[in-house]
Order: structure tokens, then sequence, then C-alpha cells
């Protein structure tokens, strides 16, 4: 589970980070499904269509673990991450001010 920060600003950052990170991976997948099923309209060889397929498979596999780690390692350091980030964009405020 999840801690809350000390900052609402943190938690806001992180999930708006988390969201965008979910849509590119369900983007690769459609984008994946969508080029599988065309190659699969044309007619291909079946032994393409099933190299195709495994490859596939395993650069999804591996993206989609890529990015549940980023998330992971995300929400266990997030007070570090946008805390860092914050804090510059806080001076810069207090500078323009």
């Amino acid at each position: 589970m999840q801690q809350k920060s000390t900052d609402p600003r943190i938690d806001n950052m992180f999930g708006g980070d988390r969201l965008w990170a979910i849509f590119a991976v369900l983007s690769l997948w459609a984008t994946y499904a969508f080029v599988f099923w065309k190659v699969m309209a044309v007619g291909a060889d079946e032994d393409v269509i099933a190299a195709l397929a495994v490859v596939g498979a395993i650069v999804l596999l591996f993206n989609t673990a890529s990015i549940i780690a980023m998330i992971s390692h995300y929400a266990g350091d997030k007070d570090h991450i946008y805390g860092l980030d914050l804090h510059y964009l806080d001076a810069k405020k207090q500078l323009a001010v």
C-alpha cells in the first residue's frame, strides 16, 4: 500500500506520471494488436505470423514489466523524486515575485 506524502502536490505529480505510464503501455499493446491483426489479414505465411507473435509477446512483456518496475520505484521514492522538482519550482516562483 502506498503512503501519502506530506505535500499533496507530490501525490498529484506521481498520479499524473502513473496515469501517463499506464496510457503508454495500453497504447503499445493496442498498436501491437492492430499491426498483428493487419499482418494476419494480409495472409502472411504461418511461420512469419508465429515469429511475429513470439517476438511481439517478448517486446510487450519486457516493456510492460519495465513500466511496472518504474511505477513501483517512483511510488517508493516519490518524496525524493518529486520533492526535488517542487523545491526548484518553488524557488523559481520566489524569484519571479
